[in-house]
């Protein structure tokens, strides 16, 4: 089972890198959306008005040899001065247990424009410095291979040697109210090239992101809770519940989650649906100005067996800062 494994990673991360005329790149994942907002949509930089860092984990399919382990880390916060939020967002995914490493970093501004009393928008732009590498000696070719002995030969395939770096640019747009919100994203506009061998043979596809939902207070607090939120930011409902939808796409990957949030107290508590391919269980604990989530991804397809699903971590640092001249209303979605 071991050997498999090894084998079908292996076989992967080959076709991946040295197969470019065939295969297309897609962008590593995370299933707690929203603990990641600034990875899901630039237009919520600044969403919370006042200074957060949010700092992700996430370990795709542990039983086939590490196979993807993503990290990231943001900070962003709302600007008067701008008329707007700024965001920094770095992101790190190791794919084969570091065969692939690709690092992010980008700079993100959002504008935010009042529509009425009770509706916003806010639409965000985001310039990425990218840059990927393969690490050779972590890779094993046929002709590597001693009848007796195993990988023990030379290989005579050429090394590459080479880093691949590009600028790439993305947008967002957001609409909400206090309990109800919409938007979309259009991540690698210029579609980069990522090809280690042949130039120009391997763009990065567009990824089209469009996502809906809404935060339903229980009881008969709602109007409190609406009161005590346009005075503090970061006031969260005592229970609530959250109905989610969210659709990506990329090149011929298409991707179709449906979700729902139950919030008591301090706990929150999740389950997704990944169309025909995972359910996504999460629990989460909030407070005020700190927030922890841990997720798990229960393959449900063909590769069930082998995977051995996802585990992803995210913790969120929501620090309070003084009461604002300009009017401004935070974005209520889910935290996780």
């Amino acid at each position: 089972m071991c050997k498999r494994n090894l084998l079908l990673a292996c076989v992967v991360l080959f076709v991946s890198v040295f197969f470019v005329n065939e295969v297309k790149a897609q962008d590593p994942e995370f299933t707690q959306f929203y603990a990641n907002p600034l990875y899901l949509n630039p237009a919520f930089a600044g969403s919370s008005r006042c200074p957060r860092m949010v700092m992700n984990y996430r370990n795709q399919w542990p039983g086939i040899n590490n196979t993807y382990i993503t990290y990231s880390a943001s900070y962003d916060q709302h600007v008067d001065a701008l008329s707007g939020g700024f965001g920094m967002l770095v992101t790190n995914d190791q794919a084969g247990d570091g065969t692939i490493n690709t690092t992010n970093a980008s700079m993100i501004y959002s504008y935010y424009l009042p529509v009425t009393n009770t509706f916003s928008v806010k639409a965000g732009i985001q310039a990425t410095y990218a840059q990927k590498s393969v690490d050779w000696s972590k890779l094993n070719f046929g002709d590597m291979i001693d009848n007796k002995f195993g990988f023990t030969l030379n290989t005579n395939e050429v090394n590459p040697n080479r880093t691949v770096t590009n600028v790439d640019f993305s947008a967002g747009i957001l609409g909400y109210s206090s309990s109800f919100f919409i938007g979309g994203a259009a991540h690698h506009l210029l579609e980069p090239d990522e090809a280690f061998i042949t130039q120009g043979t391997s763009p990065l596809p567009m990824k089209i992101t469009a996502h809906t939902g809404a935060i339903i207070p229980v009881g008969n607090q709602s109007a409190k809770y609406r009161r005590r939120r346009r005075r503090n930011a970061n006031t969260l409902p005592e229970s609530s519940v959250s109905p989610n939808i969210l659709y990506q796409k990329q090149k011929d990957f298409q991707q179709l989650n449906l979700g729902l949030y139950v919030t008591k107290g301090p706990i929150v508590g999740g389950l997704w649906y990944r169309n025909q391919d995972a359910f996504i269980v999460l629990v989460g604990l909030m407070t005020t100005n700190f927030r922890f989530g841990y997720s798990y991804d229960v393959t449900v397809s063909r590769l069930s067996n082998a995977t051995a699903g996802s585990h992803e971590l995210s913790m969120t640092i929501q620090f309070n800062c003084r009461p604002k001249k300009k009017k401004f209303t935070p974005v209520s979605c889910p935290s996780f």
